[in-house]
């Protein structure tokens, strides 16, 4: 639930026995209230509803003071790690191939041993077919 309607839920509520509170006093005929009892109503209604928008807007002034506040946090913690991260990158010692190049070897050397084992391999063979000669 958002800050701002949970403040607007809490002065409702808040609120409310107030006014049941002021329900249960006895009207002076039941049924009809005079003009005077009315207006008081509606004055009084006015004064808890501006109230309650004073504490609306105070409570939102507080949640963007406390928003602005972690975002101006997390800027900065941003800064610290990109900070961190090119000094660890400085650190490194250059890398001896780049990834192609560590491919392109290891595919020679797989080729090279091929070779090597194959012409093992057919040095058996290869007498046997002199014969066949």
């Amino acid at each position: 639930m958002r800050q701002g309607t949970f403040y607007l839920l809490l002065v409702v509520l808040c609120a409310a026995p107030a006014l049941h509170a002021e329900e249960s006093q006895l009207p002076a005929a039941p049924g009809v209230s005079t003009p005077a009892d009315g207006a008081e109503q509606i004055a009084a209604l006015q004064r808890e509803l501006t109230e309650s928008q004073r504490l609306l807007v105070e409570a939102q002034a507080a949640s963007g003071e406390r928003e602005t506040a972690q975002i101006g946090r997390l800027r900065q913690d941003n800064q610290r790690l990109k900070l961190q991260l090119k000094q660890a990158q400085a650190e490194q010692p250059p890398r001896l191939l780049s990834e192609q190049q560590l491919w392109f070897a290891i595919g020679a050397g797989t080729a090279l041993i091929a070779f090597i084992v194959g012409r093992l391999s057919a040095a058996g063979r290869g007498r046997r077919r002199s014969e066949w000669a």
